[in-house]
């Protein structure tokens, strides 16, 4: 089981080979096959061409590429119904939680929000400081790495301001990195949101045409997030707006699902058979010399009365009204000063739901967000949250039942009310994923004066409040609705509870790590060491997990034989109880076997002749 997140390279590669086998020999681009494949005129010329560049790029590349051995340790006292909730809260910086979670949720996020930095030059997040050195070099110049030699990211966390050089370009290499790997995550139906003003909309834009292709973008939504005027801008103009973005995984699948379509209006005075009806208006819309053949007059054929035709003519040419007059779909004024109207029926319309406005959030304001969670807190933790009432109208038209949406900068935590209060109105199972970094709060601020001494801390008291606020409603009532998920699992980013092999030592230094890796776990917890192996086999953070007692010992079946694991103990009892399971795969720790080599190989025979795969560790 390799320790390492996903090897993106690796993963692209394997893409490329299934569609042209060809491409790839000894796992490398074969770059004149390349060519020969799709001809010299697809490749850009080495001189000028049109593209997003910054300074860093090519780092952000590197940043991309990069493994890491990092893990998830649970946190059961910081969550609620840990053992039964399909909620997840993860606390670390957001770039390495979303290279973790690449193998469990590849593809199988169906949203994804967020509320990034809007660079307006008093906003903090990680980047380096010269992005000609490179990542090593960075490393042993500032020394930011923790005891296992792993760089501490969460020292790098630092104000961008505008008299930084590369002011743009700083913000572009944080964002590049993070929205490559969450469209990993996103199913072929799935579409990011994302929330930014006029600082960085244009970048951003650019930014989103190249990790999702221009092809897939949807819209750019524009928010009035300002309800009265802002007098204090030099150039007298007051910015009520926001934005945001969105794009699509896929343009085959429908981004929104639309308004529903209001049906009140559709009635059946006639009876006609056909159903219920509404009338509509058939005058034209282009003269007479752009459309002669819709400029006529109209007769009633069983009344004989002219109509005579409106000033822009009619909407249809002579063969397709004669069609609707002998289909009895038009209806006739008495006399002919009216005007005939088409009947258009309800049965027939082919979608029942109407566009999404491109504006949203409408009587929604910055101001509404700060409301909300000073009604949670009794005061305000948190600067300009965003209004709960705009995540819901975005998550109604994304989001059905099951699905998850993820928020990777979840700041106060608005996207957990948003799915929380959602799933209480209509009894739904969305489920999120929150991922934010444990960013230290001012400390004189509200929020530090109340015993919340990181961002993080934040969010997740405000998760428990809302459900706390929910469960209360719920009591209050004398029938109980449908039952919600009411809680979430709480995760910390770490490093990973087994010692990682180095193989780049020599010598004397070789020896000393073969004799530590005598027994490979580096943190004995046996959760822990479980949320892990679950991570690096591909398995959801909210995989079912049934512990079996045997012979003293806990055994893990996790999705109802998927896998099996054994982290504390091994012997025949064990053995036999997992034999009898008969699981796909089998997991223990090599140390269990304590130098027994005959339990070690008939083990390991028992499994393979019940054609179980068999893993230590």
């Amino acid at each position: 089981m390799d320790g390492k997140s996903l090897n993106i390279n690796k993963d692209n590669l394997t893409k490329l080979k299934s569609l042209f086998p060809n491409l790839v020999k000894e796992n490398q681009l074969d770059l004149e096959q390349l060519k020969s494949v799709f001809g010299a005129k697809v490749f850009a010329p080495d001189q000028e061409h049109y593209g997003l560049n910054w300074a860093g790029k090519h780092e952000a590349f590197r940043e991309i590429q990069r493994q890491i051995t990092d893990t998830l340790i649970p946190d059961k006292k910081a969550s609620i119904n840990f053992d039964t909730t399909e909620n997840v809260f993860i606390e670390g910086e957001n770039l390495e939680v979303l290279k973790v979670l690449q193998r469990s949720y590849f593809g199988k996020i169906k949203m994804i929000y967020i509320d990034p930095p809007y660079n307006t030059g008093n906003d903090s997040f990680i980047y380096p400081d010269d992005y000609t050195e490179t990542l090593a070099e960075y490393q042993q110049r500032t020394g930011e790495k923790d005891e296992s030699g792993f760089v501490n990211k969460q020292m790098l966390f630092k104000k961008n301001t505008k008299e930084n050089g590369q002011y743009h370009s700083v913000w572009l290499s944080m964002m590049y990195p993070r929205l490559y790997l969450a469209r990993n995550l996103l199913r072929e139906d799935g579409v990011i949101f994302v929330s930014i003003d006029d600082n960085e909309a244009g970048n951003l834009r650019l930014l989103l045409d190249e990790v999702f292709g221009e092809e897939n973008f949807v819209a750019q939504f524009i928010w009035k997030s300002r309800q009265n005027k802002d007098n204090r801008n030099k150039t007298g103009v007051s910015i009520d707006h926001e934005y945001m973005l969105c794009y699509s995984r896929n343009t085959d699948e429908k981004a929104v699902r639309g308004n529903e379509r209001k049906t009140e209006q559709y009635t059946n005075p006639d009876n006609d058979p056909k159903g219920k009806w509404v009338s509509a208006n058939m005058a034209g819309l282009l003269s007479e010399n752009l459309r002669p053949n819709c400029h006529y007059d109209l007769v009633n054929p069983e009344t004989g009365i002219n109509y005579g035709k409106p000033k822009m003519g009619w909407r249809y040419d002579k063969n397709t009204m004669f069609k609707l007059i002998e289909e009895k779909r038009i209806i006739w004024p008495p006399d002919k000063t009216g005007r005939p109207r088409r009947k258009v029926f309800l049965k027939e319309l082919a979608e029942v739901f109407t566009g999404f406005s491109s504006i949203i959030g409408t009587d929604i304001y910055t101001r509404d967000g700060g409301k909300e969670i000073e009604n949670l807190f009794e005061y305000k933790p948190f600067s300009f949250p965003k209004p709960v009432d705009l995540l819901k109208e975005i998550f109604e038209q994304v989001l059905n039942d099951n699905d998850i949406v993820l928020d990777f900068f979840a700041g106060s935590g608005t996207t957990a009310q948003a799915v929380l209060e959602l799933n209480k109105e209509d009894g739904g199972n969305r489920k999120f994923i929150l991922v934010q970094i444990p960013e230290r709060c001012a400390e004189a601020s509200e929020a530090f004066k109340a015993g919340y001494e990181h961002i993080s801390d934040i969010t997740q008291e405000r998760i428990r409040r809302v459900i706390k606020k929910i469960k209360a409603e719920k009591e209050s009532k004398l029938k109980l609705e449908k039952d919600i998920d009411l809680g979430f699992k709480s995760f910390v980013l770490s490093s990973s509870n087994f010692k990682i092999w180095r193989g780049d030592v020599r010598g004397e230094a070789l020896i000393e790590q073969m004799k530590l890796h005598r027994n490979p776990v580096a943190r004995n917890d046996e959760t822990a060491m479980l949320y892990e192996l679950l991570l690096k086999a591909g398995l959801s953070l909210s995989a079912k997990i049934e512990t079996i007692e045997a012979s003293g010992a806990n055994i893990f079946n996790v999705e109802n034989g998927r896998l099996v694991l054994a982290l504390s103990k091994i012997n025949q009892t064990i053995v036999d109880k997992a034999l009898k399971i008969k699981p796909q795969t089998f997991v223990c720790l090599d140390a269990l076997f304590d130098k027994n080599d005959k339990l070690k190989t008939n083990t390991k025979l028992q499994f393979r002749d019940e054609g179980i795969e068999f893993r230590s560790i």
